[in-house]
Protein backbone atom coordinates (compact mmCIF):
# COMPACT_ATOMS: atom_id res chain seq x y z
CA UNK A 1 0.00 0.00 0.00
CA UNK A 2 3.05 2.11 0.31
CA UNK A 3 3.56 1.88 -3.53
CA UNK A 4 0.11 2.90 -3.87
CA UNK A 5 0.63 5.86 -1.72
CA UNK A 6 3.66 6.66 -3.65
CA UNK A 7 2.42 6.39 -6.80
CA UNK A 8 -0.98 8.57 -5.99
CA UNK A 9 2.02 11.46 -6.05
CA UNK A 10 4.29 10.48 -9.19
CA UNK A 11 1.57 10.35 -11.75
CA UNK A 12 0.09 13.56 -11.47
CA UNK A 13 2.91 14.87 -11.43
CA UNK A 14 4.35 12.76 -14.31
CA UNK A 15 1.05 14.05 -15.76
CA UNK A 16 2.09 17.85 -15.59
CA UNK A 17 5.80 17.14 -16.56
CA UNK A 18 4.34 15.53 -19.80
CA UNK A 19 2.16 18.73 -20.78
CA UNK A 20 6.02 20.60 -21.80
CA UNK A 21 6.61 17.99 -23.57
CA UNK A 22 5.86 18.31 -27.46
CA UNK A 23 3.48 15.12 -27.93
CA UNK A 24 0.54 16.37 -28.37
CA UNK A 25 0.61 18.03 -32.32
CA UNK A 26 0.86 20.88 -34.11
CA UNK A 27 -2.46 21.29 -34.13
CA UNK A 28 -3.83 23.70 -31.75
CA UNK A 29 -7.46 21.96 -31.46
CA UNK A 30 -6.52 18.30 -31.37
CA UNK A 31 -3.10 19.19 -28.92
CA UNK A 32 -6.12 21.12 -26.56
CA UNK A 33 -8.35 17.44 -26.76
CA UNK A 34 -5.59 15.60 -26.32
CA UNK A 35 -4.72 17.51 -23.42
CA UNK A 36 -7.90 17.61 -21.86
CA UNK A 37 -8.14 13.23 -22.49
CA UNK A 38 -4.71 13.64 -20.62
CA UNK A 39 -6.08 15.33 -17.50
CA UNK A 40 -8.93 13.17 -17.54
CA UNK A 41 -7.21 9.93 -17.57
CA UNK A 42 -4.43 11.33 -14.81
CA UNK A 43 -6.57 12.46 -12.13
CA UNK A 44 -9.16 9.10 -13.27
CA UNK A 45 -6.28 6.93 -12.65
CA UNK A 46 -5.55 8.88 -9.36
CA UNK A 47 -8.94 8.77 -8.00
CA UNK A 48 -8.93 4.81 -8.22
CA UNK A 49 -5.47 4.38 -7.13
CA UNK A 50 -7.28 6.44 -3.84
CA UNK A 51 -10.50 4.19 -3.80
CA UNK A 52 -7.69 0.93 -3.70
CA UNK A 53 -5.57 2.73 -0.88
CA UNK A 54 -9.45 3.02 0.99
CA UNK A 55 -9.98 -0.55 0.08
CA UNK A 56 -6.77 -2.02 1.05
CA UNK A 57 -6.83 0.19 4.59
CA UNK A 58 -7.42 -2.05 7.67
CA UNK A 59 -10.44 -0.14 9.19
CA UNK A 60 -10.05 -2.00 12.34
CA UNK A 61 -6.83 0.07 13.46
CA UNK A 62 -7.71 3.75 11.97
CA UNK A 63 -5.52 5.34 14.33
CA UNK A 64 -1.77 3.60 13.27
CA UNK A 65 -0.69 5.39 10.54
CA UNK A 66 -0.44 2.64 7.58
CA UNK A 67 1.01 2.56 3.82
CA UNK A 68 3.89 4.53 5.53
CA UNK A 69 7.32 5.36 3.54
CA UNK A 70 9.78 6.70 5.85
CA UNK A 71 13.56 7.32 4.42
CA UNK A 72 16.23 9.93 5.54
CA UNK A 73 16.13 13.09 2.95
CA UNK A 74 18.06 15.59 4.19
CA UNK A 75 20.22 14.10 7.47
CA UNK A 76 21.64 17.44 8.40
CA UNK A 77 17.86 18.97 8.67
CA UNK A 78 16.91 15.96 10.14
CA UNK A 79 14.39 15.77 7.53
CA UNK A 80 12.86 12.69 5.99
CA UNK A 81 10.86 11.57 3.62
CA UNK A 82 7.64 10.35 5.45
CA UNK A 83 4.51 9.76 4.18
CA UNK A 84 1.47 7.84 5.41
CA UNK A 85 -2.44 7.62 6.23
CA UNK A 86 -4.63 7.19 8.83
CA UNK A 87 -8.47 7.82 9.74
CA UNK A 88 -7.89 11.55 9.61
CA UNK A 89 -5.94 11.63 6.16
CA UNK A 90 -7.68 9.55 4.24
CA UNK A 91 -10.92 10.96 4.18
CA UNK A 92 -9.16 14.34 2.79
CA UNK A 93 -7.38 12.48 0.07
CA UNK A 94 -10.25 10.59 -1.25
CA UNK A 95 -11.97 14.18 -1.67
CA UNK A 96 -9.40 15.65 -2.99
CA UNK A 97 -8.80 12.53 -5.62
CA UNK A 98 -12.54 12.96 -6.37
CA UNK A 99 -13.09 16.30 -6.48
CA UNK A 100 -10.08 16.80 -9.10
CA UNK A 101 -11.25 14.00 -11.50
CA UNK A 102 -14.63 15.88 -11.04
CA UNK A 103 -13.16 18.91 -12.31
CA UNK A 104 -10.80 17.10 -14.77
CA UNK A 105 -14.84 15.78 -16.72
CA UNK A 106 -16.16 19.37 -16.10
CA UNK A 107 -13.32 20.92 -18.04
CA UNK A 108 -13.13 18.55 -20.94
CA UNK A 109 -16.48 19.66 -21.91
CA UNK A 110 -16.35 23.48 -20.33
CA UNK A 111 -13.09 24.55 -20.24
CA UNK A 112 -12.52 28.64 -18.99
CA UNK A 113 -11.21 30.67 -21.57
CA UNK A 114 -8.18 31.94 -20.70
CA UNK A 115 -6.62 35.10 -22.00
CA UNK A 116 -3.61 35.51 -23.26
CA UNK A 117 -2.92 31.68 -22.63
CA UNK A 118 -1.36 29.59 -25.87
CA UNK A 119 -3.04 26.46 -25.16
CA UNK A 120 -5.08 23.76 -23.03
CA UNK A 121 -1.48 21.97 -22.28
CA UNK A 122 -1.00 25.40 -19.83
CA UNK A 123 -4.38 24.67 -18.22
CA UNK A 124 -3.41 20.63 -17.51
CA UNK A 125 -0.02 21.21 -16.55
CA UNK A 126 -1.12 23.46 -13.44
CA UNK A 127 -4.21 21.73 -12.73
CA UNK A 128 -2.01 18.33 -12.43
CA UNK A 129 0.40 20.53 -9.83
CA UNK A 130 -2.09 21.17 -8.02
CA UNK A 131 -3.41 18.07 -7.93
CA UNK A 132 0.08 16.60 -6.53
CA UNK A 133 0.36 19.67 -3.64
CA UNK A 134 -3.29 19.14 -2.46
CA UNK A 135 -2.94 15.33 -2.43
CA UNK A 136 1.04 15.44 -0.93
CA UNK A 137 -0.32 17.76 2.18
CA UNK A 138 -2.20 15.27 3.82
CA UNK A 139 0.18 12.24 2.91
CA UNK A 140 3.21 14.02 4.35
CA UNK A 141 4.52 13.61 7.94
CA UNK A 142 7.61 15.85 8.16
CA UNK A 143 6.86 19.49 9.06
CA UNK A 144 9.24 20.54 6.28
CA UNK A 145 7.73 18.37 3.90
CA UNK A 146 4.35 19.77 4.69
CA UNK A 147 5.19 23.17 4.33
CA UNK A 148 6.23 22.54 0.43
CA UNK A 149 3.51 20.63 -0.05
CA UNK A 150 1.15 23.65 1.10
CA UNK A 151 3.19 26.07 -0.77
CA UNK A 152 3.17 24.05 -3.61
CA UNK A 153 -0.76 24.72 -4.45
CA UNK A 154 -0.23 28.56 -4.52
CA UNK A 155 1.44 29.12 -8.46
CA UNK A 156 -0.96 26.82 -10.25
CA UNK A 157 -3.72 28.12 -8.07
CA UNK A 158 -2.78 31.82 -8.88
CA UNK A 159 -2.29 30.93 -12.70
CA UNK A 160 -5.87 29.40 -12.77
CA UNK A 161 -7.75 32.54 -11.05
CA UNK A 162 -5.22 35.17 -12.73
CA UNK A 163 -5.59 33.22 -16.29
CA UNK A 164 -8.54 31.64 -16.11
CA UNK A 165 -10.36 33.77 -14.47
CA UNK A 166 -12.88 36.74 -15.00
CA UNK A 167 -13.77 40.27 -13.65
CA UNK A 168 -10.82 41.93 -11.13
CA UNK A 169 -9.09 38.34 -11.82
CA UNK A 170 -5.44 39.88 -11.31
CA UNK A 171 -6.17 41.86 -8.54
CA UNK A 172 -7.92 38.74 -6.78
CA UNK A 173 -5.01 36.55 -8.00
CA UNK A 174 -2.17 38.73 -6.49
CA UNK A 175 -4.50 39.24 -2.83
CA UNK A 176 -4.46 35.46 -2.66
CA UNK A 177 -1.00 34.41 -3.28
CA UNK A 178 0.03 37.49 -0.81
CA UNK A 179 -2.24 36.45 1.64
CA UNK A 180 -1.05 32.85 1.92
CA UNK A 181 2.80 33.20 1.41
CA UNK A 182 2.56 35.84 4.71
CA UNK A 183 0.63 33.19 6.24
CA UNK A 184 2.93 30.02 5.41
CA UNK A 185 5.90 32.16 6.06
CA UNK A 186 4.63 32.82 9.75
CA UNK A 187 3.96 28.86 9.89
CA UNK A 188 7.21 28.14 9.01
CA UNK A 189 8.80 29.58 11.74
CA UNK A 190 6.43 28.40 13.86
CA UNK A 191 7.79 24.75 12.69
CA UNK A 192 11.73 25.49 12.82
CA UNK A 193 11.01 27.11 16.14
CA UNK A 194 9.36 23.42 17.20
CA UNK A 195 11.85 21.28 14.83
CA UNK A 196 15.14 23.18 16.41
CA UNK A 197 13.82 22.90 20.08
CA UNK A 198 12.31 18.88 20.13
CA UNK A 199 15.51 18.33 17.58
CA UNK A 200 13.40 16.24 14.76
CA UNK A 201 10.13 17.74 12.39
CA UNK A 202 8.88 13.91 12.36
CA UNK A 203 4.97 14.77 13.06
CA UNK A 204 5.01 11.28 14.00
CA UNK A 205 7.68 11.72 16.76
CA UNK A 206 6.43 14.99 18.07
CA UNK A 207 2.56 13.68 18.45
CA UNK A 208 4.19 10.92 20.59
CA UNK A 209 6.02 13.17 22.26
CA UNK A 210 2.90 15.22 22.78
CA UNK A 211 4.75 18.58 23.47
CA UNK A 212 7.61 16.64 26.18
CA UNK A 213 10.63 18.59 25.89
CA UNK A 214 8.71 21.68 24.77
CA UNK A 215 8.92 24.71 27.19
CA UNK A 216 5.38 26.33 28.22
CA UNK A 217 6.60 29.37 26.57
CA UNK A 218 8.09 27.44 23.35
CA UNK A 219 4.61 25.62 22.75
CA UNK A 220 2.83 29.19 22.83
CA UNK A 221 5.05 31.08 20.57
CA UNK A 222 4.95 27.94 18.28
CA UNK A 223 1.15 27.50 18.52
CA UNK A 224 1.06 30.86 17.82
CA UNK A 225 3.19 30.98 14.96
CA UNK A 226 1.00 28.08 13.39
CA UNK A 227 -2.47 29.12 14.41
CA UNK A 228 -2.02 32.16 12.31
CA UNK A 229 -0.38 30.86 9.55
CA UNK A 230 -3.19 27.94 9.41
CA UNK A 231 -6.17 30.14 10.33
CA UNK A 232 -5.58 32.50 6.74
CA UNK A 233 -5.86 29.13 4.75
CA UNK A 234 -8.66 27.92 6.75
CA UNK A 235 -9.92 30.78 6.30
CA UNK A 236 -10.63 32.62 9.78
CA UNK A 237 -12.24 36.05 10.25
CA UNK A 238 -10.64 38.21 10.35
CA UNK A 239 -7.87 36.67 8.43
CA UNK A 240 -10.21 35.75 5.43
CA UNK A 241 -10.54 39.27 3.07
CA UNK A 242 -8.38 37.14 0.02
CA UNK A 243 -11.42 34.19 -0.51
CA UNK A 244 -14.45 36.46 -1.50
CA UNK A 245 -12.38 38.44 -4.26
CA UNK A 246 -10.95 34.64 -5.13
CA UNK A 247 -14.13 32.84 -5.36
CA UNK A 248 -15.61 35.73 -7.05
CA UNK A 249 -12.75 35.98 -9.75
CA UNK A 250 -11.97 31.70 -9.79
CA UNK A 251 -13.08 29.64 -12.79
CA UNK A 252 -16.06 27.19 -11.83
CA UNK A 253 -13.41 24.21 -11.22
CA UNK A 254 -10.68 26.78 -9.50
CA UNK A 255 -13.51 27.58 -7.13
CA UNK A 256 -14.59 24.33 -6.40
CA UNK A 257 -11.10 22.92 -5.29
CA UNK A 258 -10.63 25.99 -3.46
CA UNK A 259 -13.46 25.82 -1.14
CA UNK A 260 -13.17 22.48 -1.64
CA UNK A 261 -9.31 21.04 -0.91
CA UNK A 262 -7.45 24.42 -0.28
CA UNK A 263 -9.48 25.56 2.54
CA UNK A 264 -9.29 22.07 4.29
CA UNK A 265 -5.63 22.23 3.95
CA UNK A 266 -5.28 24.96 6.87
CA UNK A 267 -7.71 22.97 9.24
CA UNK A 268 -6.36 19.70 8.99
CA UNK A 269 -2.73 21.24 9.75
CA UNK A 270 -4.26 22.75 13.16
CA UNK A 271 -5.86 18.55 14.11
CA UNK A 272 -2.27 17.30 12.49
CA UNK A 273 -0.01 19.17 13.95
CA UNK A 274 -1.24 22.30 16.50
CA UNK A 275 -3.05 20.06 18.61
CA UNK A 276 -0.49 17.01 19.27
CA UNK A 277 2.56 18.65 18.86
CA UNK A 278 2.49 21.86 21.14
CA UNK A 279 -0.70 20.60 22.97
CA UNK A 280 0.00 23.35 25.94
CA UNK A 281 0.09 26.24 23.23
CA UNK A 282 -2.70 24.67 21.66
CA UNK A 283 -5.00 24.55 24.83
CA UNK A 284 -3.93 28.31 25.99
CA UNK A 285 -5.26 29.64 22.45
CA UNK A 286 -8.00 27.54 22.26
CA UNK A 287 -10.18 30.40 23.69
CA UNK A 288 -9.10 32.40 21.47
CA UNK A 289 -9.63 30.37 18.62
CA UNK A 290 -13.02 29.48 19.69
CA UNK A 291 -14.06 33.59 19.72
CA UNK A 292 -12.74 34.29 16.41
CA UNK A 293 -14.56 31.03 15.07
CA UNK A 294 -17.85 32.49 16.79
CA UNK A 295 -17.66 35.32 15.45
CA UNK A 296 -16.94 34.29 11.82
CA UNK A 297 -19.36 31.97 11.77
CA UNK A 298 -22.45 35.09 13.09
CA UNK A 299 -20.15 37.36 10.64
CA UNK A 300 -19.91 35.30 7.17
CA UNK A 301 -24.27 34.34 7.72
CA UNK A 302 -24.72 38.56 7.88
CA UNK A 303 -22.33 39.18 4.92
CA UNK A 304 -24.14 36.63 2.94
CA UNK A 305 -27.53 37.93 4.21
CA UNK A 306 -26.37 41.89 2.80
CA UNK A 307 -25.81 40.17 -0.43
CA UNK A 308 -28.85 38.42 -0.78
CA UNK A 309 -31.53 40.62 -0.26
CA UNK A 310 -33.04 42.52 -3.54
CA UNK A 311 -31.38 45.52 -4.85
CA UNK A 312 -27.63 44.47 -3.45
CA UNK A 313 -26.02 43.40 -7.04
CA UNK A 314 -25.20 40.57 -4.93
CA UNK A 315 -22.62 38.19 -6.93
CA UNK A 316 -24.35 34.51 -6.17
CA UNK A 317 -20.11 33.07 -5.99
CA UNK A 318 -19.03 35.72 -3.84
CA UNK A 319 -21.98 34.84 -1.02
CA UNK A 320 -21.40 30.94 -1.48
CA UNK A 321 -17.75 32.42 -0.42
CA UNK A 322 -18.58 34.14 2.94
CA UNK A 323 -20.67 31.26 3.35
CA UNK A 324 -17.74 29.55 3.42
CA UNK A 325 -16.50 31.58 6.11
CA UNK A 326 -19.12 30.95 8.45
CA UNK A 327 -19.13 26.90 7.39
CA UNK A 328 -15.41 27.25 8.19
CA UNK A 329 -15.92 28.50 11.54
CA UNK A 330 -18.15 25.96 12.83
CA UNK A 331 -14.73 23.79 12.10
CA UNK A 332 -12.91 26.15 13.78
CA UNK A 333 -14.89 25.54 17.11
CA UNK A 334 -14.60 22.00 17.07
CA UNK A 335 -11.09 22.05 17.02
CA UNK A 336 -11.04 24.51 19.71
CA UNK A 337 -13.13 22.66 22.15
CA UNK A 338 -9.98 20.11 22.23
CA UNK A 339 -12.44 17.24 22.65
CA UNK A 340 -12.85 14.39 20.24
CA UNK A 341 -16.49 15.20 19.82
CA UNK A 342 -15.56 18.72 18.53
CA UNK A 343 -12.58 17.69 16.21
CA UNK A 344 -14.36 14.95 14.83
CA UNK A 345 -17.15 16.99 14.34
CA UNK A 346 -14.84 19.51 12.81
CA UNK A 347 -13.20 16.60 10.41
CA UNK A 348 -17.01 15.38 9.53
CA UNK A 349 -17.76 18.78 8.48
CA UNK A 350 -14.38 19.44 6.44
CA UNK A 351 -15.93 16.76 4.20
CA UNK A 352 -19.11 17.63 4.22
CA UNK A 353 -18.01 21.53 3.16
CA UNK A 354 -15.89 19.84 0.38
CA UNK A 355 -18.60 18.26 -1.12
CA UNK A 356 -21.99 20.52 -0.38
CA UNK A 357 -19.68 23.49 -1.53
CA UNK A 358 -18.27 21.97 -4.29
CA UNK A 359 -21.75 20.96 -5.62
CA UNK A 360 -22.70 24.62 -5.23
CA UNK A 361 -19.99 26.05 -7.32
CA UNK A 362 -20.56 23.78 -10.11
CA UNK A 363 -24.22 25.14 -9.70
CA UNK A 364 -23.79 28.23 -9.67
CA UNK A 365 -20.58 28.08 -12.38
CA UNK A 366 -23.12 26.43 -14.85
CA UNK A 367 -25.91 29.45 -14.64
CA UNK A 368 -23.12 31.85 -14.81
CA UNK A 369 -22.05 30.24 -18.56
CA UNK A 370 -25.89 30.39 -19.51
CA UNK A 371 -26.39 33.80 -18.77
CA UNK A 372 -23.02 35.57 -18.10
CA UNK A 373 -23.07 36.46 -14.82
CA UNK A 374 -23.80 35.28 -11.34
CA UNK A 375 -25.49 38.69 -10.32
CA UNK A 376 -28.47 37.85 -7.84
CA UNK A 377 -30.56 40.87 -9.06
CA UNK A 378 -30.49 39.23 -12.61
CA UNK A 379 -30.75 35.98 -11.91
CA UNK A 380 -34.24 36.62 -10.33
CA UNK A 381 -35.15 39.41 -12.40
CA UNK A 382 -38.00 39.74 -15.39
CA UNK A 383 -35.28 37.98 -17.77
CA UNK A 384 -34.02 35.63 -15.14
CA UNK A 385 -33.43 32.19 -13.99
CA UNK A 386 -36.45 30.97 -12.33
CA UNK A 387 -35.10 27.66 -12.22
CA UNK A 388 -38.20 25.32 -10.87
CA UNK A 389 -40.30 26.11 -14.13
CA UNK A 390 -37.09 26.71 -17.02
CA UNK A 391 -34.54 24.58 -15.97
CA UNK A 392 -36.10 22.28 -13.08
CA UNK A 393 -33.11 19.75 -12.81
CA UNK A 394 -30.57 22.41 -12.20
CA UNK A 395 -33.09 23.98 -9.74
CA UNK A 396 -33.75 21.08 -8.02
CA UNK A 397 -29.95 20.66 -7.08
CA UNK A 398 -29.41 24.28 -6.19
CA UNK A 399 -32.46 23.58 -4.00
CA UNK A 400 -30.66 20.27 -2.54
CA UNK A 401 -27.51 21.85 -2.18
CA UNK A 402 -28.81 24.90 -0.43
CA UNK A 403 -30.09 22.81 2.01
CA UNK A 404 -27.73 20.27 2.32
CA UNK A 405 -25.50 23.48 3.12
CA UNK A 406 -28.40 24.73 5.68
CA UNK A 407 -27.61 21.87 7.60
CA UNK A 408 -31.11 19.76 7.39
CA UNK A 409 -31.09 16.81 9.12
CA UNK A 410 -30.19 13.35 7.06
CA UNK A 411 -27.62 15.24 4.65
CA UNK A 412 -23.99 15.64 5.30
CA UNK A 413 -23.72 19.69 6.59
CA UNK A 414 -25.74 18.35 9.97
CA UNK A 415 -23.48 16.19 11.77
CA UNK A 416 -20.20 18.52 11.54
CA UNK A 417 -22.12 21.13 12.66
CA UNK A 418 -24.18 19.25 15.47
CA UNK A 419 -20.93 17.71 16.73
CA UNK A 420 -18.82 20.97 16.77
CA UNK A 421 -21.81 22.73 19.13
CA UNK A 422 -21.59 19.60 21.28
CA UNK A 423 -18.04 20.13 21.91
CA UNK A 424 -18.23 23.83 22.77
CA UNK A 425 -21.30 22.98 25.15
CA UNK A 426 -18.39 20.83 27.12
CA UNK A 427 -14.93 21.79 26.39
CA UNK A 428 -11.80 20.05 27.47
CA UNK A 429 -10.62 20.45 30.83
CA UNK A 430 -8.73 23.84 31.84
CA UNK A 431 -11.10 26.05 29.16
CA UNK A 432 -14.19 28.41 30.27
CA UNK A 433 -17.11 26.61 29.72
CA UNK A 434 -19.29 29.98 30.08
CA UNK A 435 -17.07 31.61 27.44
CA UNK A 436 -17.40 28.00 24.84
CA UNK A 437 -21.27 27.83 25.88
CA UNK A 438 -21.32 31.60 24.39
CA UNK A 439 -19.52 30.42 21.56
CA UNK A 440 -22.28 27.56 20.63
CA UNK A 441 -25.30 30.15 21.61
CA UNK A 442 -23.49 32.32 18.43
CA UNK A 443 -23.12 29.32 16.47
CA UNK A 444 -26.40 28.42 16.76
CA UNK A 445 -27.60 32.05 15.84
CA UNK A 446 -25.49 31.54 12.98
CA UNK A 447 -27.31 28.19 11.84
CA UNK A 448 -30.48 30.30 11.79
CA UNK A 449 -28.94 32.80 10.04
CA UNK A 450 -27.90 30.34 7.33
CA UNK A 451 -31.16 29.15 6.90
CA UNK A 452 -32.61 32.28 6.42
CA UNK A 453 -30.24 33.45 3.31
CA UNK A 454 -30.06 30.07 1.64
CA UNK A 455 -33.68 30.16 2.07
CA UNK A 456 -33.50 33.30 0.26
CA UNK A 457 -31.62 32.31 -2.53
CA UNK A 458 -33.40 29.16 -3.49
CA UNK A 459 -36.74 31.34 -3.86
CA UNK A 460 -34.85 34.22 -5.67
CA UNK A 461 -33.21 31.88 -8.17
CA UNK A 462 -35.55 29.20 -8.43
CA UNK A 463 -38.67 30.86 -8.12
CA UNK A 464 -37.92 34.16 -9.47
CA UNK A 465 -39.17 37.60 -8.51
CA UNK A 466 -43.36 37.63 -7.53
CA UNK A 467 -43.51 41.36 -8.78
CA UNK A 468 -41.65 40.29 -12.32
CA UNK A 469 -43.37 38.34 -15.08
CA UNK A 470 -41.99 34.88 -15.11
CA UNK A 471 -39.52 34.45 -18.41
CA UNK A 472 -41.02 31.91 -20.84
CA UNK A 473 -38.01 31.36 -22.85
CA UNK A 474 -36.43 28.01 -22.19
CA UNK A 475 -33.14 27.78 -20.26
CA UNK A 476 -31.12 24.64 -21.21
CA UNK A 477 -31.29 22.53 -18.42
CA UNK A 478 -29.11 19.95 -16.63
CA UNK A 479 -26.36 18.44 -19.72
CA UNK A 480 -24.92 15.12 -19.65
CA UNK A 481 -21.40 16.23 -18.48
CA UNK A 482 -22.77 18.25 -15.95
CA UNK A 483 -24.90 15.54 -14.43
CA UNK A 484 -21.41 13.12 -15.17
CA UNK A 485 -19.60 15.41 -12.37
CA UNK A 486 -22.22 16.50 -10.26
CA UNK A 487 -24.47 13.51 -8.79
CA UNK A 488 -21.88 11.81 -7.28
CA UNK A 489 -21.26 14.64 -4.53
CA UNK A 490 -24.83 15.07 -4.08
CA UNK A 491 -24.85 11.23 -4.03
CA UNK A 492 -22.01 11.09 -1.13
CA UNK A 493 -23.61 13.94 0.35
CA UNK A 494 -26.98 12.37 1.24
CA UNK A 495 -24.86 8.65 1.81
CA UNK A 496 -22.60 10.74 4.53
CA UNK A 497 -25.63 12.51 6.20
CA UNK A 498 -27.91 8.76 6.71
CA UNK A 499 -24.38 7.18 7.32
CA UNK A 500 -22.32 9.14 9.46
CA UNK A 501 -20.62 6.30 11.00
CA UNK A 502 -18.89 5.68 7.35
CA UNK A 503 -16.44 9.46 8.07
CA UNK A 504 -16.53 9.31 11.99
CA UNK A 505 -15.53 5.13 12.41
CA UNK A 506 -12.42 6.29 11.03
CA UNK A 507 -12.08 9.70 12.38
CA UNK A 508 -12.65 8.55 15.99
CA UNK A 509 -10.06 6.24 17.23
CA UNK A 510 -7.25 8.21 15.17
CA UNK A 511 -8.45 11.81 17.23
CA UNK A 512 -8.71 9.99 20.44
CA UNK A 513 -4.80 8.50 19.32
CA UNK A 514 -3.48 12.11 18.74
CA UNK A 515 -5.44 13.60 21.97
CA UNK A 516 -3.96 11.66 24.07
CA UNK A 517 -0.23 11.76 22.88
CA UNK A 518 -0.26 9.06 20.12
Amino acid sequence: MNAVLIALLLLPLLGAALTLAPVFGPDRAAADRRALRLNTVVTGAVFLLTVALAAGFDHDEPARMQATTDVSWIPALHVRFHLGVDGISLPLIVLTALLTFLCALYSEKRLPDGEGVPSAQAFVGLFLLLEVGMLATFAVLDLLLFFLAFEIVLIPMYFLIARWGSGAKVPAANRFILYTLLGSAVMLLGFLLIGSEAGTFDMQALAAAHGGGLSHTTQVIAALAILVGLAVKAPAWPLHSWLPDAHTAAPTVGSVLLAGVLLKMGTYGLVRVLLPAVPDGAATLAPYLGAFAAVGIVYGSLACLALARPGAKGDLKRLIAYSSVGHMGFVLLGIASLTPVGVNGALFANIAHGLITGLLFFVVGALKDRYGTADLDTLSGATGAALYGRAPRLGALLAFAAVASLGLPGLAGFWGELLAMFGAFDPADGLSRPAFVTYMVLAGLGTLLTAAYLLIVVKRVCMGDPEQPAPVAELADLRPYEAVSWTPLAALTLLAGLWPALLLGLSDPAVKHLLGGG
